[in-house]
Protein backbone atom coordinates (compact mmCIF):
# COMPACT_ATOMS: atom_id res chain seq x y z
CA UNK A 1 0.00 0.00 0.00
CA UNK A 2 0.73 3.57 -0.81
CA UNK A 3 0.98 4.73 3.19
CA UNK A 4 1.15 1.33 5.59
CA UNK A 5 0.77 3.46 8.39
CA UNK A 6 -2.58 5.12 6.95
CA UNK A 7 -5.00 3.50 9.46
CA UNK A 8 -2.71 4.36 12.75
CA UNK A 9 -2.79 8.25 11.72
CA UNK A 10 -5.99 8.70 10.24
CA UNK A 11 -9.71 8.42 11.81
CA UNK A 12 -12.09 6.84 10.45
CA UNK A 13 -14.20 9.65 8.47
CA UNK A 14 -17.71 8.85 6.27
CA UNK A 15 -20.19 10.64 4.66
CA UNK A 16 -22.87 12.88 6.33
CA UNK A 17 -26.80 12.89 5.76
CA UNK A 18 -28.45 16.46 4.97
CA UNK A 19 -30.00 17.02 8.10
CA UNK A 20 -33.69 15.48 8.56
CA UNK A 21 -35.67 18.23 8.29
CA UNK A 22 -34.41 19.39 4.82
CA UNK A 23 -33.99 16.18 3.11
CA UNK A 24 -37.87 14.68 4.14
CA UNK A 25 -39.32 17.87 2.01
CA UNK A 26 -38.47 15.80 -1.34
CA UNK A 27 -36.93 12.95 -2.94
CA UNK A 28 -33.67 13.70 -4.05
CA UNK A 29 -30.47 11.72 -2.47
CA UNK A 30 -29.34 14.03 0.38
CA UNK A 31 -25.40 11.84 1.06
CA UNK A 32 -23.15 14.51 1.39
CA UNK A 33 -20.02 13.56 -0.32
CA UNK A 34 -16.77 13.30 0.80
CA UNK A 35 -14.17 16.34 -0.45
CA UNK A 36 -11.47 14.95 -2.69
CA UNK A 37 -8.49 15.40 0.20
CA UNK A 38 -10.76 13.52 2.92
CA UNK A 39 -10.96 10.86 0.37
CA UNK A 40 -7.19 10.22 -0.29
CA UNK A 41 -6.64 10.20 3.33
CA UNK A 42 -9.53 7.27 3.96
CA UNK A 43 -8.26 5.46 1.10
CA UNK A 44 -4.89 5.69 2.74
CA UNK A 45 -6.62 3.99 6.08
CA UNK A 46 -6.28 0.69 3.69
CA UNK A 47 -3.93 -1.73 5.14
CA UNK A 48 -1.23 -4.25 3.74
CA UNK A 49 -3.31 -6.92 5.19
CA UNK A 50 -1.96 -10.86 4.14
CA UNK A 51 -5.34 -11.92 3.57
CA UNK A 52 -7.98 -9.31 2.27
CA UNK A 53 -11.13 -10.20 3.69
CA UNK A 54 -13.22 -7.56 1.88
CA UNK A 55 -12.49 -9.61 -1.03
CA UNK A 56 -14.47 -12.74 -1.09
CA UNK A 57 -12.33 -15.33 0.41
CA UNK A 58 -13.24 -19.39 0.82
CA UNK A 59 -16.82 -18.97 1.48
CA UNK A 60 -16.09 -16.09 3.72
CA UNK A 61 -18.54 -13.37 2.00
CA UNK A 62 -16.75 -10.04 1.72
CA UNK A 63 -17.76 -8.55 -1.81
CA UNK A 64 -19.49 -10.68 -3.83
CA UNK A 65 -18.38 -9.15 -7.01
CA UNK A 66 -14.67 -9.46 -5.79
CA UNK A 67 -13.75 -6.15 -6.25
CA UNK A 68 -9.79 -5.72 -5.99
CA UNK A 69 -10.85 -2.96 -3.00
CA UNK A 70 -6.97 -2.53 -1.96
CA UNK A 71 -6.21 -1.86 -5.02
CA UNK A 72 -7.85 0.84 -6.09
CA UNK A 73 -7.92 2.28 -2.20
CA UNK A 74 -4.20 2.39 -3.32
CA UNK A 75 -4.68 4.37 -6.86
CA UNK A 76 -7.02 6.64 -4.90
CA UNK A 77 -4.41 7.59 -2.05
CA UNK A 78 -2.10 8.25 -5.43
CA UNK A 79 -4.67 10.56 -6.97
CA UNK A 80 -4.98 7.80 -10.11
CA UNK A 81 -8.27 8.36 -10.71
CA UNK A 82 -9.31 7.79 -13.72
CA UNK A 83 -7.12 3.93 -13.57
CA UNK A 84 -8.59 3.66 -10.52
CA UNK A 85 -12.29 3.35 -12.43
CA UNK A 86 -10.75 0.84 -14.85
CA UNK A 87 -9.83 -1.42 -11.69
CA UNK A 88 -13.51 -0.90 -10.45
CA UNK A 89 -15.80 -1.50 -13.72
CA UNK A 90 -13.22 -4.89 -14.42
CA UNK A 91 -15.28 -6.55 -11.91
CA UNK A 92 -18.15 -4.59 -11.05
CA UNK A 93 -20.73 -3.29 -13.83
CA UNK A 94 -22.50 -0.49 -12.12
CA UNK A 95 -20.66 0.96 -9.03
CA UNK A 96 -22.78 3.41 -8.26
CA UNK A 97 -25.53 1.66 -7.37
CA UNK A 98 -23.62 -0.55 -5.53
CA UNK A 99 -21.74 2.64 -4.00
CA UNK A 100 -25.23 3.87 -3.18
CA UNK A 101 -27.66 0.68 -1.90
CA UNK A 102 -25.49 -2.13 -1.21
CA UNK A 103 -25.07 -2.78 2.61
CA UNK A 104 -21.28 -2.93 2.15
CA UNK A 105 -20.21 -6.33 3.55
CA UNK A 106 -16.90 -5.83 2.65
CA UNK A 107 -16.49 -3.19 5.18
CA UNK A 108 -17.89 -5.84 8.10
CA UNK A 109 -15.05 -8.17 6.92
CA UNK A 110 -12.48 -5.45 6.81
CA UNK A 111 -9.63 -6.27 9.24
CA UNK A 112 -10.17 -2.27 11.13
CA UNK A 113 -13.98 -3.44 11.61
CA UNK A 114 -12.42 -5.73 14.36
CA UNK A 115 -11.77 -2.44 16.38
CA UNK A 116 -15.34 -0.75 15.03
CA UNK A 117 -13.37 1.44 12.33
CA UNK A 118 -13.38 0.11 8.98
CA UNK A 119 -12.01 1.80 5.83
CA UNK A 120 -14.93 3.27 4.12
CA UNK A 121 -15.63 1.29 0.91
CA UNK A 122 -18.56 2.09 0.10
CA UNK A 123 -18.10 6.15 0.01
CA UNK A 124 -14.86 5.35 -2.14
CA UNK A 125 -16.25 3.18 -4.67
CA UNK A 126 -19.07 6.08 -5.04
CA UNK A 127 -16.24 8.38 -5.40
CA UNK A 128 -14.16 6.45 -7.76
CA UNK A 129 -17.32 6.10 -10.15
CA UNK A 130 -19.05 9.43 -10.01
CA UNK A 131 -15.39 10.94 -10.76
CA UNK A 132 -15.65 9.04 -13.65
CA UNK A 133 -18.58 10.01 -15.15
CA UNK A 134 -18.11 13.96 -14.48
CA UNK A 135 -14.85 13.57 -16.82
CA UNK A 136 -16.09 11.46 -19.23
CA UNK A 137 -14.07 8.29 -18.47
CA UNK A 138 -17.43 6.32 -18.98
CA UNK A 139 -17.72 5.30 -22.33
CA UNK A 140 -19.36 2.94 -24.70
CA UNK A 141 -17.24 -0.44 -24.90
CA UNK A 142 -18.67 -1.49 -28.52
CA UNK A 143 -17.77 -4.85 -29.90
CA UNK A 144 -15.14 -4.89 -32.81
CA UNK A 145 -17.35 -8.26 -34.24
CA UNK A 146 -20.58 -9.72 -34.56
CA UNK A 147 -21.02 -13.56 -33.28
CA UNK A 148 -24.28 -14.00 -35.40
CA UNK A 149 -25.77 -15.54 -31.90
CA UNK A 150 -28.45 -13.59 -30.33
CA UNK A 151 -29.79 -13.94 -26.55
CA UNK A 152 -32.84 -12.65 -24.91
CA UNK A 153 -32.52 -11.83 -21.64
CA UNK A 154 -35.98 -11.47 -19.58
CA UNK A 155 -35.83 -9.09 -16.38
CA UNK A 156 -34.09 -5.79 -16.67
CA UNK A 157 -32.89 -5.28 -13.25
CA UNK A 158 -29.02 -5.49 -12.37
CA UNK A 159 -28.85 -9.34 -12.66
CA UNK A 160 -30.03 -8.43 -16.48
CA UNK A 161 -28.55 -5.40 -16.67
CA UNK A 162 -24.51 -6.98 -15.82
CA UNK A 163 -25.48 -9.81 -18.32
CA UNK A 164 -26.85 -8.61 -21.04
CA UNK A 165 -23.95 -5.69 -20.78
CA UNK A 166 -21.38 -8.10 -20.73
CA UNK A 167 -22.80 -10.03 -23.34
CA UNK A 168 -23.24 -7.55 -25.73
CA UNK A 169 -19.71 -6.40 -25.32
CA UNK A 170 -18.51 -10.31 -26.33
CA UNK A 171 -20.28 -9.10 -30.17
CA UNK A 172 -23.77 -11.00 -29.20
CA UNK A 173 -27.25 -9.72 -30.45
CA UNK A 174 -28.39 -8.95 -26.37
CA UNK A 175 -32.30 -7.85 -26.08
CA UNK A 176 -33.41 -7.15 -22.67
CA UNK A 177 -37.24 -7.28 -22.35
CA UNK A 178 -39.26 -5.48 -19.33
CA UNK A 179 -42.57 -5.72 -18.25
CA UNK A 180 -42.58 -2.02 -16.76
CA UNK A 181 -42.23 1.15 -18.83
CA UNK A 182 -38.75 2.16 -18.06
CA UNK A 183 -35.65 -0.08 -17.36
CA UNK A 184 -34.52 -1.09 -13.64
CA UNK A 185 -36.62 -4.22 -12.53
CA UNK A 186 -36.83 -3.12 -8.65
CA UNK A 187 -34.11 -0.84 -8.41
CA UNK A 188 -36.31 1.57 -10.38
CA UNK A 189 -39.55 0.49 -8.85
CA UNK A 190 -38.66 -0.77 -5.39
CA UNK A 191 -35.68 1.62 -4.45
CA UNK A 192 -36.25 5.15 -3.61
CA UNK A 193 -35.23 8.34 -4.71
CA UNK A 194 -33.86 9.25 -1.95
CA UNK A 195 -31.29 6.73 -1.75
CA UNK A 196 -30.84 6.28 -5.82
CA UNK A 197 -31.60 8.57 -8.01
CA UNK A 198 -33.07 7.27 -11.26
CA UNK A 199 -30.36 9.26 -13.79
CA UNK A 200 -28.16 6.55 -12.87
CA UNK A 201 -30.17 4.01 -14.27
CA UNK A 202 -30.53 6.27 -17.45
CA UNK A 203 -26.86 6.82 -18.05
CA UNK A 204 -26.26 3.02 -17.76
CA UNK A 205 -29.35 2.49 -20.25
CA UNK A 206 -27.81 5.11 -22.37
CA UNK A 207 -24.46 3.61 -22.66
CA UNK A 208 -25.66 -0.25 -23.20
CA UNK A 209 -27.83 1.16 -26.45
CA UNK A 210 -24.58 2.56 -27.80
CA UNK A 211 -22.73 -0.90 -27.14
CA UNK A 212 -25.74 -2.49 -29.23
CA UNK A 213 -28.68 -3.82 -26.38
CA UNK A 214 -31.87 -3.65 -27.17
CA UNK A 215 -34.67 -2.64 -25.02
CA UNK A 216 -38.02 -3.51 -25.13
CA UNK A 217 -39.87 -2.04 -22.05
CA UNK A 218 -44.02 -2.51 -21.67
CA UNK A 219 -43.58 -6.20 -22.65
CA UNK A 220 -44.47 -8.82 -20.10
CA UNK A 221 -43.05 -11.84 -21.00
CA UNK A 222 -45.28 -15.13 -20.39
CA UNK A 223 -48.33 -12.75 -21.14
CA UNK A 224 -47.80 -10.24 -23.66
CA UNK A 225 -45.43 -12.84 -25.90
CA UNK A 226 -45.05 -16.56 -25.16
CA UNK A 227 -41.86 -17.96 -23.49
CA UNK A 228 -42.39 -20.61 -26.53
CA UNK A 229 -42.03 -17.70 -29.29
CA UNK A 230 -38.95 -16.14 -26.98
CA UNK A 231 -37.20 -19.62 -27.18
CA UNK A 232 -37.78 -19.92 -30.81
CA UNK A 233 -36.60 -17.03 -31.58
CA UNK A 234 -32.89 -16.54 -29.88
CA UNK A 235 -29.82 -19.15 -29.42
CA UNK A 236 -30.17 -18.28 -25.65
CA UNK A 237 -32.70 -17.13 -23.12
CA UNK A 238 -31.44 -15.61 -19.59
CA UNK A 239 -34.03 -15.27 -16.91
CA UNK A 240 -33.07 -12.95 -14.39
CA UNK A 241 -36.62 -11.49 -13.21
CA UNK A 242 -36.74 -11.00 -9.46
CA UNK A 243 -38.12 -12.91 -6.72
CA UNK A 244 -41.81 -10.90 -6.49
CA UNK A 245 -43.56 -13.35 -4.19
CA UNK A 246 -43.95 -11.35 -1.19
CA UNK A 247 -44.74 -12.90 1.82
CA UNK A 248 -48.11 -12.28 2.88
CA UNK A 249 -49.88 -12.11 6.28
CA UNK A 250 -52.75 -14.17 6.57
CA UNK A 251 -54.86 -13.26 9.88
CA UNK A 252 -58.29 -11.88 10.23
CA UNK A 253 -58.43 -8.72 8.50
CA UNK A 254 -56.02 -8.63 5.95
CA UNK A 255 -58.54 -7.88 3.11
CA UNK A 256 -59.49 -4.68 4.95
CA UNK A 257 -58.88 -1.81 2.84
CA UNK A 258 -55.64 0.05 3.79
CA UNK A 259 -53.75 -3.29 4.32
CA UNK A 260 -51.27 -3.52 1.49
CA UNK A 261 -47.95 -4.93 0.40
CA UNK A 262 -45.31 -2.45 0.43
CA UNK A 263 -44.16 -3.11 -3.22
CA UNK A 264 -47.33 -2.06 -4.06
CA UNK A 265 -46.68 1.16 -2.27
CA UNK A 266 -43.37 2.11 -3.21
CA UNK A 267 -43.53 1.79 -7.00
CA UNK A 268 -46.42 4.44 -7.03
CA UNK A 269 -43.75 6.93 -5.51
CA UNK A 270 -41.54 6.05 -7.51
CA UNK A 271 -43.50 6.19 -10.73
CA UNK A 272 -44.68 9.62 -9.11
CA UNK A 273 -41.13 11.14 -8.84
CA UNK A 274 -40.41 9.45 -12.23
CA UNK A 275 -43.67 11.44 -14.22
CA UNK A 276 -45.37 7.89 -14.89
CA UNK A 277 -48.51 7.41 -14.67
CA UNK A 278 -50.22 4.91 -11.88
CA UNK A 279 -52.92 3.46 -14.26
CA UNK A 280 -55.82 1.62 -13.34
CA UNK A 281 -54.60 1.23 -9.28
CA UNK A 282 -55.79 2.89 -6.26
CA UNK A 283 -53.71 5.54 -4.84
CA UNK A 284 -51.77 4.14 -1.99
CA UNK A 285 -50.84 7.45 0.20
CA UNK A 286 -49.65 7.58 3.95
CA UNK A 287 -50.50 11.45 4.09
CA UNK A 288 -52.06 12.45 7.48
CA UNK A 289 -52.00 8.85 8.17
CA UNK A 290 -51.28 6.57 11.09
CA UNK A 291 -48.70 4.26 9.00
CA UNK A 292 -47.86 0.89 10.47
CA UNK A 293 -45.06 -1.10 8.81
CA UNK A 294 -44.63 -4.54 9.48
CA UNK A 295 -41.26 -5.56 8.55
CA UNK A 296 -37.44 -4.85 10.05
CA UNK A 297 -35.97 -5.03 6.88
CA UNK A 298 -34.53 -2.66 3.98
CA UNK A 299 -37.85 -2.94 2.23
CA UNK A 300 -39.62 -1.38 5.59
CA UNK A 301 -37.21 1.14 6.13
CA UNK A 302 -37.92 2.43 2.84
CA UNK A 303 -42.03 2.78 3.18
CA UNK A 304 -40.72 4.37 6.27
CA UNK A 305 -38.94 6.93 4.77
CA UNK A 306 -41.49 7.34 1.92
CA UNK A 307 -44.61 7.44 4.46
CA UNK A 308 -42.64 10.06 6.49
CA UNK A 309 -42.07 12.06 2.85
CA UNK A 310 -45.85 11.54 1.63
CA UNK A 311 -46.55 13.54 5.26
CA UNK A 312 -47.50 10.63 7.19
CA UNK A 313 -49.23 11.87 10.82
CA UNK A 314 -47.07 9.01 12.39
CA UNK A 315 -44.84 6.03 12.12
CA UNK A 316 -44.19 2.85 13.28
CA UNK A 317 -42.46 -0.15 12.20
CA UNK A 318 -42.96 -3.70 14.58
CA UNK A 319 -40.55 -7.02 13.83
CA UNK A 320 -41.01 -10.34 15.07
CA UNK A 321 -37.16 -10.79 16.03
CA UNK A 322 -35.95 -10.19 19.13
CA UNK A 323 -34.13 -6.50 19.56
CA UNK A 324 -30.47 -7.14 18.43
CA UNK A 325 -27.31 -6.23 19.94
CA UNK A 326 -25.63 -3.08 20.04
CA UNK A 327 -22.66 -4.69 19.23
CA UNK A 328 -21.31 -7.61 17.88
CA UNK A 329 -19.20 -10.59 19.32
CA UNK A 330 -16.01 -9.50 16.80
CA UNK A 331 -14.48 -13.08 18.08
CA UNK A 332 -17.72 -15.08 17.02
CA UNK A 333 -18.91 -13.10 13.46
CA UNK A 334 -16.13 -11.12 11.86
CA UNK A 335 -15.07 -11.50 9.24
CA UNK A 336 -18.95 -12.77 8.14
CA UNK A 337 -22.29 -10.24 8.16
CA UNK A 338 -22.81 -9.55 11.59
CA UNK A 339 -26.58 -9.38 13.53
CA UNK A 340 -26.84 -5.93 15.48
CA UNK A 341 -28.59 -3.18 16.10
CA UNK A 342 -29.16 -0.83 12.72
CA UNK A 343 -30.72 1.85 12.15
CA UNK A 344 -31.21 3.45 8.94
CA UNK A 345 -31.59 6.98 7.57
CA UNK A 346 -34.97 6.82 7.25
CA UNK A 347 -35.58 5.51 10.73
CA UNK A 348 -33.56 8.40 12.44
CA UNK A 349 -36.66 10.67 10.14
CA UNK A 350 -39.00 9.90 12.95
CA UNK A 351 -40.18 6.35 13.26
CA UNK A 352 -40.89 4.37 16.26
CA UNK A 353 -39.71 0.81 16.59
CA UNK A 354 -41.13 -2.22 17.98
CA UNK A 355 -39.27 -5.66 18.14
CA UNK A 356 -40.05 -9.61 19.15
CA UNK A 357 -43.82 -8.41 18.15
CA UNK A 358 -46.64 -10.16 16.77
CA UNK A 359 -49.39 -8.95 14.49
CA UNK A 360 -52.51 -11.14 15.56
CA UNK A 361 -55.56 -9.63 13.84
CA UNK A 362 -56.34 -6.42 11.84
CA UNK A 363 -59.61 -4.29 13.29
CA UNK A 364 -61.46 -2.47 10.95
CA UNK A 365 -64.16 -0.21 10.52
CA UNK A 366 -66.80 0.13 7.22
CA UNK A 367 -64.37 -1.74 5.33
CA UNK A 368 -61.06 -0.13 6.53
CA UNK A 369 -58.54 -0.89 8.71
CA UNK A 370 -58.37 1.06 11.82
CA UNK A 371 -56.83 -0.92 14.73
CA UNK A 372 -53.72 -3.93 15.05
CA UNK A 373 -53.89 -6.22 17.91
CA UNK A 374 -50.62 -7.11 19.05
CA UNK A 375 -48.92 -9.32 21.20
CA UNK A 376 -44.73 -9.67 22.22
CA UNK A 377 -43.49 -13.20 21.35
CA UNK A 378 -40.26 -15.32 22.68
CA UNK A 379 -37.12 -15.64 21.74
CA UNK A 380 -38.78 -19.00 19.65
CA UNK A 381 -41.45 -16.66 18.21
CA UNK A 382 -44.38 -18.09 20.80
CA UNK A 383 -46.99 -15.72 22.16
CA UNK A 384 -46.01 -14.43 26.23
CA UNK A 385 -49.64 -14.55 27.87
CA UNK A 386 -50.74 -10.85 28.83
CA UNK A 387 -48.28 -8.62 26.91
CA UNK A 388 -51.52 -8.25 24.33
CA UNK A 389 -51.63 -4.66 22.96
CA UNK A 390 -53.29 -2.05 19.80
CA UNK A 391 -51.55 0.34 17.72
CA UNK A 392 -54.02 2.59 15.82
CA UNK A 393 -53.63 2.41 11.42
CA UNK A 394 -55.04 3.66 9.18
CA UNK A 395 -52.48 2.07 6.44
CA UNK A 396 -50.72 -1.09 7.15
CA UNK A 397 -47.93 -1.57 5.14
CA UNK A 398 -46.50 -5.65 4.68
CA UNK A 399 -42.86 -5.46 4.12
CA UNK A 400 -41.91 -9.17 5.43
CA UNK A 401 -39.72 -10.05 2.27
CA UNK A 402 -40.30 -12.20 -0.89
CA UNK A 403 -40.83 -15.72 -0.72
CA UNK A 404 -39.76 -16.33 -4.62
CA UNK A 405 -40.46 -16.06 -8.05
CA UNK A 406 -44.34 -15.43 -9.93
CA UNK A 407 -44.46 -18.86 -10.93
CA UNK A 408 -47.30 -18.17 -12.96
CA UNK A 409 -47.34 -16.83 -16.65
CA UNK A 410 -43.33 -17.29 -18.03
CA UNK A 411 -42.35 -19.88 -15.13
CA UNK A 412 -45.29 -22.21 -15.69
CA UNK A 413 -45.12 -21.90 -19.85
CA UNK A 414 -41.15 -22.91 -19.56
CA UNK A 415 -41.92 -25.45 -17.63
CA UNK A 416 -38.84 -25.20 -15.75
CA UNK A 417 -37.74 -27.12 -12.60
CA UNK A 418 -37.80 -25.08 -9.52
CA UNK A 419 -36.12 -25.89 -6.56
CA UNK A 420 -37.58 -26.52 -2.98
CA UNK A 421 -38.01 -22.50 -2.29
CA UNK A 422 -39.49 -21.97 -5.67
CA UNK A 423 -36.97 -20.19 -7.18
CA UNK A 424 -35.49 -21.66 -10.67
CA UNK A 425 -33.33 -24.65 -9.76
CA UNK A 426 -29.74 -23.68 -11.38
CA UNK A 427 -26.10 -23.89 -10.15
CA UNK A 428 -23.40 -20.93 -9.53
CA UNK A 429 -20.97 -22.63 -12.18
CA UNK A 430 -22.94 -22.93 -15.27
CA UNK A 431 -26.25 -21.31 -14.40
CA UNK A 432 -28.09 -23.52 -16.55
CA UNK A 433 -31.59 -24.40 -16.05
CA UNK A 434 -33.29 -27.69 -16.77
CA UNK A 435 -34.21 -25.93 -20.71
CA UNK A 436 -31.13 -26.68 -22.55
CA UNK A 437 -31.19 -23.01 -24.02
CA UNK A 438 -32.83 -21.12 -20.82
CA UNK A 439 -30.18 -19.76 -18.09
CA UNK A 440 -30.99 -18.08 -14.73
CA UNK A 441 -29.58 -15.89 -12.49
CA UNK A 442 -30.22 -13.23 -9.63
CA UNK A 443 -33.07 -13.11 -7.67
CA UNK A 444 -34.92 -15.41 -9.59
CA UNK A 445 -32.28 -18.70 -8.97
CA UNK A 446 -31.00 -17.23 -5.27
CA UNK A 447 -34.30 -15.65 -3.65
CA UNK A 448 -34.19 -12.29 -2.28
CA UNK A 449 -30.63 -10.94 -2.14
CA UNK A 450 -28.90 -7.74 -2.87
CA UNK A 451 -27.92 -6.10 -5.55
CA UNK A 452 -24.16 -6.22 -5.19
CA UNK A 453 -24.98 -10.63 -5.71
CA UNK A 454 -27.07 -9.80 -8.93
CA UNK A 455 -24.71 -7.87 -10.51
CA UNK A 456 -21.86 -11.09 -9.24
CA UNK A 457 -24.69 -13.16 -11.22
CA UNK A 458 -25.57 -11.57 -14.37
CA UNK A 459 -21.91 -11.23 -14.83
CA UNK A 460 -20.99 -15.27 -14.49
CA UNK A 461 -24.18 -16.22 -16.15
CA UNK A 462 -22.85 -14.32 -19.26
CA UNK A 463 -19.89 -16.12 -18.65
CA UNK A 464 -21.65 -19.36 -19.32
CA UNK A 465 -23.55 -18.26 -21.83
CA UNK A 466 -20.93 -16.89 -24.21
CA UNK A 467 -19.41 -19.94 -23.69
CA UNK A 468 -21.98 -22.01 -24.26
CA UNK A 469 -22.43 -20.28 -27.73
CA UNK A 470 -19.10 -19.80 -28.85
CA UNK A 471 -17.09 -22.87 -27.51
CA UNK A 472 -14.96 -20.28 -25.13
CA UNK A 473 -14.66 -17.16 -23.96
CA UNK A 474 -12.56 -14.28 -22.72
CA UNK A 475 -15.40 -12.45 -20.69
CA UNK A 476 -14.56 -12.92 -16.60
CA UNK A 477 -16.25 -14.42 -14.03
Amino acid sequence: MGKVTGFLEIDRQDRKYRPASDRIRNYREFMIPLPETNLRDQASRCMDCGIPFCHDVKGLKGCPVNNQIPDWNDLVYRGEWEQASRNLHSTNNFPEFTGRICPAPCEASCTLNMIDSPVTIKSIECAIVDKAWENGWITPQIADRSTGKSVAVIGSGPAGMAASQQLARAGHDVHLYEKNDKIGGLMRYGIPDFKMEKTHIDRRVEQMTAEGVTFHTGVNVGHDVTMDAIVEQYDAVILSGGAEQPRDLPIEGRDLNGVHYAMDFLPQQNRRVGGEHNDNVEPILASGKRVVVIGGGDTGSDCIGTSIRQGALSVTQLEIMPTPPEKEDKLLTWPNWPLKMRTSSSQEEGAERGFSVMTQHFEGEDGHVKKLHCIKVDDKFQPIEGTEFSLKADLVLLAMGFVSPVVEGMLEQLGVELDGRQNVLADTDAYKTSHDKVWTAGDMRRGQSLVVWAIREGRQCAHSVDKALMGSTVLPR
